[in-house]
């Protein structure tokens, strides 16, 4: 008699995602480029007003100008950027223009002073500009939609844990060297600018033409689905109340932090920020990406209430670690919702113009908290009671507006 086989029925297993390697290497790209940035953030005031001799309104007409120009054009370029099929180039001239502005900018010690630090701020910015929105755009690309929110967490990561970094070099040049010339730093900043240009060039691949859309190119000016400009409004709304930072050291400075405690502080939440924004972006893909901006925005709600009242030297750390939380459940996860709502060839464009409308948005509310700065209500500070109230409101308009996961999510 035959005796028959039992057949072996192969073990079903999952296939484990990894990120891809443009979003691992982008990761890098902008480690070493906010690494270089955030060196210099802290000392900018002071080298411009004391090196350079500049006045507070040269020091603010200077950064209204940069980041003026990096705004308008951030959208046109992301619209660029799709009309070509191609992120690469954009990518990499971009940070090559910061990078190599920042030794421009230090050269103002030598020459010409605070006019030629403008120009080297404003191609700086450009650089921003140009790069910002194809970056985006390519890391969407390159990752499937049900795991976007953590490529983005992780991008959020990689880039803010240069932003720890930077600082942190900069402290221990001035702490082994405390005669340094401040515009020694700006030419050190040269070295990790050069080295995301150069990883850009080399590791960062264009996802193929034909895998983005097989239609004719995209028109710059086009039209975007009903549910993107949904999101925008939003965030729109959330922007005015999203004044500058610069507020929040200034209020620090106030409750009694030295220079070098707001360094510490600024790392503080650049490490929080860092360490929360992958999980973040996995729950975010896990639960959908409403509630977690929704938790994050209440969150900055929250810590700009606390600066409205809050007196002790002790709270600005607090304040500071929190708003590092608020910025790791809203940044990437709204990059990633961005993501969500538009198909791959217009996603550039839309990553583009969010930018832009945010950042005229915020620029409005810094121009209203720099003007009620010396208004109190009762105890409570006014441009961190209306930032604090208009967050409440872009939360409401957040759940009335987005649903919870699109019906139609593109790849």
């Amino acid at each position: 008699m035959e005796v028959m086989e039992t057949p072996v029925i192969p073990r079903r297993t999952e296939k484990r995602w990894h990120y891809a390697p443009n979003v691992i290497a982008l990761g890098w790209v902008s480690f070493l480029t906010d690494m270089a940035s955030e060196m210099l953030y802290p000392i900018i005031p002071l080298f411009l007003t004391t090196t350079l001799g500049a006045s507070p309104a040269i020091v603010g007409l200077i950064d209204g100008i940069a980041e003026g120009i990096s705004t308008l054009l951030r959208w046109f370029a992301g619209a660029i950027s799709d009309h070509y099929r191609r992120r690469k180039p954009f990518i990499f001239a971009g940070y090559t223009l910061s990078a190599l502005s920042k030794p421009v900018m230090g050269m103002a010690a030598l020459a010409i002073g605070w006019p030629l630090f403008l120009v080297a701020r404003i191609v700086d910015r450009v650089g921003k500009s140009i790069r910002t929105a194809p970056r985006d755009a390519l890391i969407a690309d390159s990752t499937p939609v049900e795991h976007r929110g953590a490529a983005f967490g992780l991008h959020r990561a990689m880039d803010t844990a240069g932003a720890v970094a930077g600082p942190a070099v900069a402290l221990l040049v001035l702490w082994s060297w405390p005669d340094v010339p401040l515009h020694y730093l700006f030419f050190l900043a040269l070295l990790p600018g050069l080295g995301s240009s150069l990883l850009t060039l080399v590791m960062i691949r264009d996802v193929p033409a034909e895998k983005l859309s097989s239609g004719p190119r995209p028109a710059i000016w086009r039209r975007y689905p009903a549910a993107f400009w949904r999101v925008l409004t939003v965030i729109g709304i959330f922007s005015l109340a999203n004044s500058s930072d610069s507020f929040l050291v200034l209020r620090s400075k106030d409750d009694g932090l030295s220079f070098v405690q707001i360094v510490l502080a600024f790392m503080l939440y650049n490490l929080v920020y860092a360490l929360l924004s992958s999980p973040m972006g996995r729950l975010s893909d896990r639960v959908g990406r409403r509630p977690v901006i929704a938790g994050g925005w209440l969150l900055y709600a929250g810590v700009y209430a606390g600066f409205a009242i809050l007196r002790t030297p002790l709270a600005p750390w607090v304040l500071w670690s929190l708003y590092g939380a608020y910025q790791a459940m809203s940044e990437g996860v709204s990059k990633a919702l961005i993501g969500d709502t538009v198909c791959a060839q217009d996603r550039a464009g839309a990553i583009g113009l969010t930018y832009t409308i945010a950042g005229l948005a915020q620029f409005v509310a810094s121009v209203v908290a720099g003007s009620t700065w010396g208004v109190h209500l009762g105890g409570w500070h006014l441009p961190f009671v209306l930032g604090s109230g208009l967050a409440f409101i872009a939360v409401g308009a957040l759940m009335l507006m987005v649903p919870l996961r699109h019906s139609t999510q593109h790849v």
